[in-house]
């Protein structure tokens, strides 16, 4: 064998390889999505192709009733996968949630042409006071979607209990008055309930990135329902030697045919 010949046998099988590690390093992390937040709950292990496979469990939100604005018990449960961001007011406030609120409006319209695929939660940290009327008439005040926007109140300790326990909003906000949760911050829930990020309401730059997050985690895909391009990856070498034994009996064959000519 020559060395032209020896030369197109190493291109004929480093290609395929490379193009097989190309398309596996940028496949991995194509998109950058929302990151997980809050250590673990647990670990769990599950078998894989005879293999164990360690899963991370990570926080998710339980379930609350609420009351809404117009008078509904409405719950997390009723969602049905929606992806959800949630802030923290009270009808009464003077500084930050009229702002807020004008956030939120804001999102709201953003999504109007697709308002199935987020719910919008404002929660009472005053519950006592605001009762359904006093919700009304600050979402009539904003001309709020009531379908895909609630503004609820409820239990005040199990409120308190949800903001804490369930949303940590003192870890997202670490000033947050552990008495009175008075934050800035919007929090991102995914179909899951897990929460996926915190965006101060008040910061351009958050609230956009917020716009771009809330389609993205629409657009995950389950890792144990993986997409048929993935399932492709692990068999990719093989693909790719047979389409280098191709390119080389093929150019072998020419060139056999080309001397017997």
């Amino acid at each position: 064998m020559n060395k032209t010949a020896i030369l197109a046998l190493m291109l004929a099988i480093l290609m395929p390889l490379a193009g097989y590690f190309f398309v596996k390093h940028y496949s991995t992390d194509a998109v950058v999505m929302p990151r997980k937040y809050f250590v673990p709950d647990s670990v769990v292990t599950r078998s894989v192709n005879g293999k164990k496979v360690i899963d991370t469990v990570w926080h998710k939100v339980k379930n609350i009733q609420f009351t809404n604005q117009l008078g509904n018990k409405v719950d997390l449960d009723s969602l049905h996968g929606r992806i959800i961001v949630m802030d923290f007011f009270f009808t009464r406030c003077p500084s930050i949630c009229p702002g807020l609120a004008k956030s939120m409006k804001r999102l709201q319209d953003s999504f109007k042409k697709n308002d199935s695929i987020v719910q919008f939660i404002s929660v009472s940290i005053d519950p006592e006071h605001d009762s359904v009327h006093h919700l009304r008439k600050f979402a009539d005040r904003y001309n709020v979607n009531h379908d895909t926007w609630w503004l609820v109140t409820g239990n005040k300790k199990e409120i308190y209990d949800f903001s804490l326990q369930e949303m940590r909003a003192n870890i997202a906000d670490p000033g947050v008055d552990t008495a009175f949760i008075h934050t800035e911050n919007f929090f991102l829930l995914d179909s899951n309930r897990i929460v996926r990020g915190f965006y101060n309401g008040f910061d351009t730059a958050a609230m956009t990135k917020l716009v771009r997050d809330i389609p993205l985690l629409m657009l995950e895909k389950d890792k144990k329902a993986p997409t048929i391009f993935r399932r492709f990856i692990p068999i990719l070498p093989i693909i790719f030697t047979g389409i280098g034994i191709v390119i080389i009996i093929t150019t072998i064959l020419n060139k056999r045919k080309n001397k017997q000519a």
